[in-house]
């Protein structure tokens, strides 16, 4: 828990609570408590950051959908937030009309890495090889209808390839097989994998942002192959919906704040993350968006909750 104090007279205001629906050390828990930090000095208030894992994400959404839209319950919510849409059947609460989208904090692109025994060098020959291989290579998966499972099927839909796909309970044993040769590829977070790929114990094929990353100069866009392919995970911070248009302007500005602050900047871009802070109705858009997208990509998957 992140305890930020405030004033004098923010401590007379009750805390300001970021839900996270992640346990403590992850991305999302991460991201949040970057955040309460400085926003907490934005606002004057105490800040709080609760962990609330389970169900993908949906013990913490559906608690903040039910709150009241006061500002003091916050959500700090991922891609999930839009995959469960479709990903969950009979959801307590709707992923749109029951939130007030804030900003979107920051992105995180990944990789598609491959032991380097895989006799491809890129995206293109892996392509050619999973095609004249039809199941026969596999996908490690971290976390069944997760933003990193479905950018692999993301890929099969897109490519035609037929890939299996080897589910893991979390991203670490996943990495530690793919690093073994147990699998042959992984799509991962380029925090999490950038270490084995310059070390050589990694191969990076293709970065799943629309383009080419600075870090990475010499590791194709997968779009560069497969027009149109993007999938970078998103960590945003939403409100309850119905709320007052002053308040939520107060409070997103606040985030937004702390998100350009350059302590907070380079704490995120160290950690692999992109900064973003975009506005309210920007976020909303986007949030619509990917909820159209994920649908085709889940039906396509045919993943179920775990």
């Amino acid at each position: 828990m992140v305890l930020i104090a405030g004033s004098v007279h923010g401590q007379t205001l009750p805390p300001v609570r970021i839900l996270v629906g992640a346990p403590a050390g992850g991305s999302t828990d991460t991201l949040a408590r970057a955040l309460a930090s400085e926003m907490g000095r934005q606002l004057s208030r105490t800040v709080i950051v609760e962990n609330r894992p389970g169900a993908g994400g949906n013990i913490a959404a559906e608690a903040v959908a039910k709150a009241a839209p006061d500002g003091n319950t916050l959500l700090m919510s991922f891609t999930s937030h839009a995959i469960n849409a479709s990903l969950y059947p009979g959801l307590p609460f709707d992923p749109v009309k029951d939130f007030t989208p804030l900003t979107c904090v920051a992105t995180s692109p990944s990789m598609l890495v491959a032991h380097p025994s895989v006799p491809a060098r890129d995206v293109r020959e892996l392509i050619a090889l999973a095609k004249a291989r039809p199941g026969q290579l596999n996908f490690a998966i971290g976390s069944v209808g997760s933003s990193l499972h479905l950018a692999g099927d993301a890929f099969k839909m897109q490519s035609g390839v037929f890939i299996v796909n080897i589910p893991y309970r979390g991203t670490a044993p996943a990495i530690q097989d793919v690093l073994a040769g147990q699998v042959e590829l992984m799509f991962a977070a380029v925090g999490n994998a950038q270490a084995q790929v310059r070390a050589g114990k990694l191969k990076a094929l293709g970065v799943t942002s629309a383009t080419r990353l600075a870090a990475f100069p010499d590791v194709p866009a997968i779009s560069e192959v497969l027009p149109g392919y993007e999938s970078s995970a998103w960590f945003g911070l939403f409100a309850p919906g119905r709320m007052d248009a002053a308040l939520a302007k107060k409070i997103s500005d606040a985030a937004r704040k702390a998100v350009a602050s350059p302590e907070v900047r380079r704490r995120l871009e160290t950690e692999g993350y992109i900064p973003v802070g975009n506005s309210p109705e920007e976020f909303s858009r986007f949030v619509q968006s990917e909820i159209t997208r994920w649908a085709k990509v889940v039906k396509f998957s045919g993943a179920k909750p775990e």
